[in-house]
């Protein structure tokens, strides 16, 4: 399912958007704010500023991701860390803006001599800011906007009520109007602040207050509207033949998925199927053709239904019943019995595994709708890695350019390749280590919070590479297996791998690349490398035995993820090397 991600945003019907749009019960604040009247002064949306920069944002989730990513900042973790209601939250941005304005760092209050030093200062968290202790920005000087008017401040509240259920968790975000918010902000008595706000969630945002005269307000509202847009610019991209057309071209993908269906026709004769994602429909065929009694294909691209319904009806395939809908909403759209599908088959997989976190939606319908002890195919993930050489970047293309030097940009690539990864083949003699199992998924047991994990591998050199007195590792490659193992696919187990030592997939591999290579050898190469031990480890006079990584890989915004490296080099005498942390995001 990788492709959708390689193509541009594509637009989607107006018409079908307007339809969709009609059938949503809970309002947004959009919607809200649509509604007002043609000459409410406050409706244009104003760019935010970040907390260090001068870069601007269309919303404060995307400025505060920016903070995480740019400058080391998670808001929202200070928030959930620190235990801070509304109010705490509003002192932090006002306190975060006034020590930047004096080049101070906010968690340490060091001094900077210029905004660039201040800017490459990491603003780590102190450990210190924890809940019920005493904070530099708990003073009421700070509920007044250090910058006049603030529009991150417009739109920044939080809603107490899990308080009262004794959880602790951290307030949940909502909207509210700018104007009153900010009448409400420039008092400098709390007792008075809380008091004026309170009467503006009764009276204006309760989470619901009557069905037809007042606005429902969903909690996490930001996040829902987010979410939405995401799964139609998704779903929405998947509209495209072209997509399709990558997909079904793809042999490896093809050939698992028929083998595994066709080939095991005890599993599938009589079978109820549920496919999730069909897409074109041809894994629904492929089960319909191999005897199932019924197939259901949940598709959530209108587009896409329409096109496999007819489809299925062309190829006679009258046991397919395709339904337009997400697998999660499916019963508002389809009568259907909890616990009552043979087989769940989804063919969910993205770059890098994870990218798209379609897998999340296959486990819902396992715990939903497939019967105890049915099968689930493919039923097992592995995720592998391995080093890989510079052959592995785009360095070499850009050092000999019908015979002119331009490695200049191949380096600033391979910078921006350190920040971003890439998604591209690479050729089995590029990959310079042994390949290692980074992590493995058993579909059949496996939670959804188990798709959020931590890893420790190490490398070491190929054996072919042994014979080279030096190698440089330039990156880290992931790829990934899914199998139809004998547990329900006895007749014919199957793997459907995106290795580079095999046929090229549309998935590709996905390739994390170091800031800078580290230097490895083998113990016949050290022989003839000398001075080890007065060299930094890592580089060519002091290579390393052993590359150790870290690796984190978890659900970021909806159907993204970030990847986290954190490298170590261990040397033949012990010494060791660590390497700043990366993080990817895909």
């Amino acid at each position: 399912m990788a492709s959708g991600a390689m193509d541009p945003k594509i637009a989607r019907d107006s018409e079908s958007e307007g339809e969709e749009e009609e059938e949503e019960v809970e309002e947004s604040w959009d919607d809200w704010r649509a509604g007002e009247g043609e000459d409410d002064e406050w409706a244009p949306v104003v760019s935010v500023v970040c907390l260090f920069c001068t870069e601007q944002f269309d919303s404060s989730e995307l400025l505060f991701e920016h903070c995480r990513l740019e400058h080391c900042f998670d808001f929202y973790g200070v928030v959930k860390n620190s235990g801070l209601d509304f109010y705490g939250s509003l002192k932090l941005v006002n306190y975060i803006r006034s020590q930047v304005s004096q080049n101070k760092c906010w968690s340490c209050d060091q001094a900077f001599k210029c905004d660039r030093d201040m800017l490459n200062h990491l603003h780590v968290t102190n450990t210190c800011f924890k809940k019920g202790t005493k904070f530099p920005w708990d003073n009421d000087f700070y509920l007044k906007p250090y910058l006049e008017d603030d529009p991150l401040l417009h739109s920044l509240s939080m809603d107490d009520e899990d308080d009262e259920n004794g959880n602790g968790d951290v307030a949940d975000v909502k909207l509210v109007d700018r104007k009153e918010f900010m009448n409400q902000v420039n008092f400098p008595n709390l007792e008075k602040l809380e008091d004026q706000f309170g009467k503006l969630m009764e009276n204006g945002v309760s989470e619901e207050k009557g069905e037809e005269n007042n606005l429902k307000v969903v909690r996490h509202g930001a996040a829902v509207r987010e979410r939405k847009e995401v799964d139609e610019d998704y779903f929405g991209s998947y509209s495209s033949f072209g997509i399709h057309r990558e997909m079904l071209s793809d042999k490896v993908r093809m050939d698992a998925y028929r083998d595994a269906l066709l080939n095991n026709r005890s599993l599938l004769n009589g079978a109820v199927v549920l496919d999730v994602g069909c897409g074109t429909g041809i894994l629904s065929l492929f089960a319909a053709q191999a005897g199932a009694s019924k197939v259901v294909s949940v598709e959530a691209s209108k587009k896409m239904a329409t096109v496999a319904t007819q489809i299925a009806k062309d190829n006679g395939a009258e046991v397919i019943n395709v339904v337009h809908s997400m697998v999660e909403d499916i019963e508002k759209n389809l009568q259907i019995e909890p616990k009552s599908f043979d087989i769940l088959v989804s063919e969910w997989m993205g770059y890098c595994l994870l990218y798209e976190s379609m897998l999340s939606s296959v486990l819902y319908a396992r715990d939903h709708y497939l019967k105890p002890g049915g099968a689930i195919l493919p039923d097992t993930a592995t995720i592998f890695g391995a080093g890989f050489g510079k052959g592995g970047t785009s360095m070499p293309f850009w050092e000999d350019v019908y015979g002119f030097n331009m490695s200049s940009v191949g380096k600033e690539l391979v910078q921006d390749a350190a920040r971003i990864p890439i998604v591209d083949t690479i050729g089995p003699l590029d990959i310079i280590t042994d390949s290692v199992v980074l992590h493995s998924f058993d579909l059949v047991t496996m939670q959804q919070d188990d798709m959020d994990f931590t890893s420790t591998i190490e490398l070491h050199l190929k054996p072919s590479q042994m014979m080279d007195h030096l190698n440089w590792c330039h990156g880290l490659v992931l790829w990934f297996d899914t199998d139809f193992t004998a547990r329900f696919c006895k007749e014919n187990p199957t793997i459907l791998s995106t290795s580079p030592f095999g046929p090229k997939t549309h998935w590709a591999q996905t390739i994390l690349t170091f800031r800078e290579p580290i230097a490895m050898c083998s113990e016949n190469g050290r022989s003839v490398i000398s001075s080890l031990s007065s060299k930094e480890i890592g580089t060519e006079k002091c290579p390393v035995a052993t590359v150790r990584i870290r690796v984190s890989i978890a659900r970021a915004s909806h159907r993204s993820i970030v990847v986290s490296l954190e490298a170590t080099g261990l040397g033949f005498d012990g010494k060791k090397k660590n390497w700043p942390v990366q993080i990817f995001n895909l």
